[in-house]
């Protein structure tokens, strides 16, 4: 064979290793994406917003004191009930990105969205929900998302977890997950700006995290954690500082079975994380977001007419130690009976009934 002909064969064949690895890598790239073309959604979430006395909750900066308080719930933050569909947040242009399709279904590009047009809408222009609230406090505090706690042998939950939802199935006998691994796809966004007390005009900053539920368990069975990659092109959605991750929540059935009861084994935090300090009569505001990571390998039409149980509480801390030490009072000599200036208490053990909560609490995310 001549020599001319063997290097054309040799080079058509490595033109051809190049374009198999490329395939690979853009079917990788785009999997995800591509299997969630018919998009799926989690549709009627409610959310409540709970705290112990120390800190203070209201819906807006310049709220009269009798509105500050202990609990606001989803339709004090959100007007209605609004889906959930597939996005990803890139932290190089700060804003939700949503993947753009063609009339024959083919993936365009990534197009971004905004909270004025495609937060908290029905139709096709709706993709997340987004709500915010305010913080105060009389007494220096850190804040920071409780962990989970299992109460009553597991029947109930405190602290932050996302389940997939047990439904009663009255022909079988027993509960149904109806999570369908929606609750390893989901997302919520905590952006912390401090604010000015009167005007909540920005102080600083917003600082965003990303809380991760459920990180090292996967539709496919596997129990490693696998980092989401950024459409930015790095590894993860956000620096490991402003990355919070949770190992798997799930629930089983009590025995005997009960309509009323099963039995929850809730994940620890891999690493604890500071979400801010609040200073005495310092004000800060709190925008939440939910969101289903396009991103994610378990974002696939699978989790379409999911239902969700997620619970997020906020851990108070005043003395940087967990709490150990005595709670200093918050009076600083005032004669105030204003609850943000009584003494503070420690955050005590909740189950996951809303008004008994402490902290935020997004519950029964369902269709």
């Amino acid at each position: 064979m001549p020599e001319k002909t063997k290097k054309q064969r040799r080079r058509t064949f490595i033109y051809l290793w190049v374009l198999f690895a490329l395939l690979i890598l853009l079917v990788t790239a785009t999997y995800t994406w591509f299997t969630i073309s018919q998009t799926p959604h989690v549709n009627d979430m409610a959310m409540y917003i709970n705290t112990k006395s120390g800190i203070e909750i209201a819906k807006t900066v310049d709220a009269e004191d009798e509105e500050w308080g202990l609990h606001l719930d989803y339709y004090d933050l959100v007007d209605d009930e609004y889906p959930l569909k597939p996005v990803t947040w890139s932290e190089q242009h700060q804003k939700f990105m949503a993947m753009r399709y063609g009339f024959d279904g083919r993936m365009m590009s990534f197009g971004e969205l905004s909270d004025e047009k495609n937060a908290n809408r029905k139709g096709g222009d709706g993709y997340y929900v987004h709500g915010t609230f305010y913080v105060r406090t009389q007494s220096a505090c850190y804040v920071s998302l409780a962990k989970a706690i299992e109460i009553n042998g597991g029947e109930n939950g405190s602290g932050t977890y996302v389940i997939g939802l047990p439904l009663w199935n009255v022909e079988k006998i027993m509960h149904e997950d109806v999570g369908n691994g929606a609750e390893n796809a989901i997302r919520l966004g905590l952006k912390i700006t401090h604010v000015d007390y009167n005007t909540g005009t920005p102080l600083s900053d917003p600082e965003f995290f990303i809380y991760e539920p459920n990180c090292d368990y996967h539709l496919s069975g596997s129990t490693d954690y696998f980092p989401t990659a950024s459409i930015d092109g790095t590894d993860t959605l956000i620096d490991s500082d402003h990355l919070i991750l949770q190992k798997a929540s799930s629930w089983s059935e009590a025995y005997p079975i009960q309509r009323e009861v099963t039995i929850k084994k809730l994940g620890d935090f891999v690493e604890e994380k500071r979400l801010f300090k609040i200073e005495t009569y310092e004000k800060i505001k709190v925008d939440v977001y939910v969101w289903l990571e396009g991103q994610d390998a378990d974002c696939v039409a699978q989790i379409d007419d999911s239902r969700i149980l997620a619970s997020i509480q906020f851990n108070i801390d005043y003395s940087g130690q967990s709490g150990i030490e005595d709670i200093p009072d918050g009076n600083n000599g005032s004669e105030s009976t204003s609850p943000a200036t009584e003494k503070p208490e420690e955050t005590a053990a909740v189950t996951d009934k809303a008004p008994e909560t402490e902290g935020v609490s997004v519950t029964e995310m369902s269709n």
